[in-house]
């Protein structure tokens, strides 16, 4: 999986967020997207991953030798976000299940192995309307790290973590396919691995 930015730029209203931002993503990497708050670094994984239109530049998508279309990209891609909404009726249960409707796990694993990876089966129960900020973090992560896609976005990904649960995602990203393409909006390093290349986006200005 490739994608390719080629002078990118994004405005709001008549102020510039960043352009002319070239750059070729390729997988087998993590790309840590860093700068100063209100830089940019949301807005460009939302553009990255087709929520948000560029208003300069463009973007391409290969896998192989195919180019894959934006509308479709969102089938390649799980997505980890503090602002990323979840059904609030439903259990945790219900979720899982509701969400691997639509997206393959990382192999066979039923609704039951799923919530103890997460390390929250004892809320299988459990209305996400009743979760706490944590515990709706740490069922975004899980869902994101555990879907079968080649590319992983995650945005400022141990939000509202606690100790305990910023060690459960160091584990899990650890255990990641070295194969996927990866991008984290953070400037904690302890979101990202090492290997990590560093992108600052208030450098595109």
């Amino acid at each position: 999986m490739k994608i390719t930015a080629e002078n990118l730029g994004k405005r709001f209203n008549r102020e510039w967020i960043f352009k002319n931002f070239n750059y070729t993503f390729e997988a087998g990497n993590t790309y840590a997207i860093v700068g100063p708050n209100g830089s940019g670094k949301s807005t460009l994984l939302q553009i990255l991953w087709g929520q948000l239109p560029q208003s300069l530049g463009s973007l391409n998508y290969r896998q192989g030798e195919a180019t894959i279309p934006v509308e479709e990209i969102f089938s390649y891609l799980s997505i980890a976000t503090p602002y990323q909404e979840l059904i609030e009726e439903f259990t945790l249960q219900e979720m899982v299940h509701f969400h691997f409707q639509f997206k393959k796990s990382r192999g066979p694993m039923s609704v039951k192995e799923i919530m103890d990876t997460m390390e929250l089966s004892h809320a299988s129960g459990k209305l996400i309307s009743n979760f706490s900020s944590g515990m709706r973090q740490r069922l975004k992560l899980g869902l994101a790290f555990l879907s079968e896609s080649p590319i992983l976005f995650l945005d400022e990904p141990t939000t509202n973590l606690d100790k305990k649960s910023i060690a459960w995602y160091r584990e899990q990203i650890a255990s990641l396919s070295p194969e996927l393409l990866i991008f984290i909006a953070s400037n904690q390093e302890q979101e990202y691995l090492p290997t990590a290349q560093k992108i600052d986006i208030s450098a595109f200005k």
